[in-house]
Parts: C-alpha cells; sequence; structure tokens
C-alpha cells in the first residue's frame, strides 16, 4: 500500500465480489477506485452517469440502480460537503448526506450486502482537548455535521451490516485542497494568517481508500466487524501548524515563496467568521479501528508530504 498503510499479511486471500460505489469522481471516490479495482468487479458511478443512476436526489433511481447490480458491497463515496453553503439549503443537505444513505442501506439489507459510508468529526461540538471515541454524545454544530450524523443513525437503524469510518481533515493530490490554497497564497503575498485554535489530523484520500480495502477484505471473513471506526492519520496540528508543514517543505523542495517562514501569522477562528461553525477540536481516537483491523497508521506529516511531492512535481 502506498500511503504508508500497513497491514497484517496473514489475512486471507480476496474473495472476489462485486462493488457498487458512488461519488466516483470526489477525493475519496477518485482513491477507491484504484484501491478496490484487486478486489473484484467494480461498478463506479457519480450523479452524472448515465448508464445507471448515481444521482442521491434520486432515491428511485438508486433503488434500481443496486437491485440491477445485485452488489455484494456498496460503497458510499458520496455527500454535500460545503459545509458554509448547507447552512442556506438543509433539506438538499439531508437528501444527500441523510435520506439517500437510508436508501443505500435499506437495499444493502435487501440483497444482503454490506454499505461502506463516511462520516465526520462535525457530529462532535468540538469542545474538550482529548480525542472523540466512537461511544462519545454526539451534538452537532451545523447543518452539516447534523445531516453526517443523521445518515449515520439511519444506516445503523436498518440493521444492514456496515461499515461507517468518520474522519476528518481529509485532502488529495487531485482537485484542490487546502496545501495548494497555502503554496499559491504564500507566493503572491508577503505573509498569511491562518487558524490555530482548531486541532486536528490531515488525513490522505489515499489512506482513507487503503483502509477501506482493508475492512472490506476482514469484513467479509468477519461480518461481527461491522460498526462504527474513526479514521484519521496519527497525531494532530492546528491549520496554522499545517500550513507552516506545507511551506517549509515547499522552501526545501526549491519553490520561490514571496511569505517568509515567520510570516505565517497563527489568528484564532474569530478571525474569519463563516456561516457555519467549525469544531475547535477535530481529534479523533482511532484505537479501535487499530485493534480490530490490525492496523498503525501513518503520521499525518508523511501523507501530506506525499502528497506535496506529486503536487510540485507535476506543476515543474
Amino acid at each position: 500500500m502506498d500511503s504508508g498503510l500497513r497491514r497484517n499479511d496473514k489475512l486471507v486471500n480476496c474473495i472476489q465480489m462485486k462493488i457498487l460505489l458512488f461519488g466516483k469522481n470526489g477525493q475519496v471516490g477518485w482513491e477507491l477506485q484504484r484501491s478496490l479495482a484487486p478486489l473484484g468487479e467494480l461498478i463506479a458511478l457519480d450523479a452524472d452517469s448515465r448508464e445507471m443512476c448515481g444521482d442521491f436526489t434520486d432515491p428511485d433511481g438508486l433503488i434500481q440502480t443496486i437491485r440491477a447490480v445485485a452488489p455484494d458491497v456498496i460503497v458510499n463515496a458520496a455527500a454535500h460537503t460545503a459545509v458554509d453553503k448547507a447552512e442556506s439549503e438543509p433539506e438538499f443537505v439531508r437528501a444527500i448526506n441523510a435520506l439517500a444513505p437510508a436508501v443505500l442501506a435499506q437495499e444493502a439489507r435487501r440483497c444482503n450486502a454490506w454499505l461502506i459510508h463516511y462520516s465526520t468529526d462535525y457530529v462532535f461540538d468540538g469542545s474538550g482537548d482529548r480525542p472523540w471515541r466512537e461511544t462519545d454524545a454526539t451534538a452537532p454544530l451545523s447543518v452539516y455535521g447534523a445531516t453526517k450524523l443523521e445518515g449515520e443513525q439511519l444506516i445503523v437503524q436498518t440493521g444492514c451490516r456496515h461499515l461507517i469510518f468518520r474522519t476528518s481533515w481529509v485532502y488529495g493530490a487531485r482537485g484542490g485542497n487546502f496545501a495548494k490554497t497555502m503554496l499559491r497564497l504564500a507566493q503572491e503575498r508577503d505573509s498569511l494568517t491562518v487558524i490555530d485554535d482548531q486541532i486536528g489530523a490531515p488525513t490522505g484520500a489515499d489512506l482513507l481508500a487503503d483502509v477501506t480495502a482493508h475492512a472490506i477484505r476482514a469484513a467479509q471473513q468477519r461480518p461481527e466487524l461491522s460498526g462504527l471506526y474513526h479514521a484519521v492519520a496519527a497525531g494532530e496540528t492546528s491549520w496554522h501548524g499545517y500550513a507552516s508543514f506545507v511551506l517549509d517543505y515547499a522552501r526545501r523542495a526549491g519553490i520561490p515563496l514571496k511569505a517568509a517562514p515567520d510570516a505565517i501569522l497563527p489568528v484564532p477562528s474569530s478571525a474569519f467568521p463563516t456561516p457555519s461553525k467549525r469544531p475547535h477540536n477535530s481529534r479523533l481516537d482511532t484505537a479501535k479501528l487499530h485493534r480490530t483491523f490490525d492496523l498503525s497508521l501513518p503520521m499525518w506529516q508523511t501523507g501530506v508530504a506525499r502528497m506535496l511531492a506529486e503536487v510540485l512535481d507535476s506543476g515543474k
């Protein structure tokens, strides 16, 4: 696995299966197409797919697609993740983040398939300073967090076999991300101000995809593994620490930046008011994932450095 994930090589050989993936063009969905392909036949869809329905605003179409494919595993990498915009369109967000996953879960139960689903640290209120455990009380602060929590709950209520992975601060080399934004701004400006009172772990979409493939293999042999898991890279940092790491890496790689190392200024969240309130504590405890699937996840710096190497090399 090329994201730094280590696995138990004693795991039995994979049983060939049919996998139906929704949200193929998102950051995680793109990486899942790579990681899931060796497991069997992969049918990957997005909202614009024509031959089959991948549109989460069309529940009847989703049902028809699942019944036509008859998958062994349904993987949902689709979601409404524009957290600020979500505040102004709650019913639409609920349809995508809660009601559609419920349809997937009902159909998974009907055809005895596994459902793989991704959730978020936004289900918590961001208080305290210890990593959140799967058993901690939820209290979302935003429409996005509330709809993702409802999606989790509706999946569990169906009784389908499921793996729900809560994650945070997801990035990918493909498309836009925080690191690319910091690189661009540091080339344009003499100084940057970056939030330093939100703490989490930048987590690569490639790492999540590899964890998913490994977990599916294990779950096929052990149905009792069905449940909720926290999945983030190891370690923690602030957005300010994340930005500093990115720009230090770029300098060492010879990228010219206008912003000096001491011109990356830390500021509180209040300096950047947003429609959606962000949790201050996005730490997630991954002990259950480690223990259940015999995994050791890499430090967040490992994945970010790998992503930066790819991004900077492609820009040459």
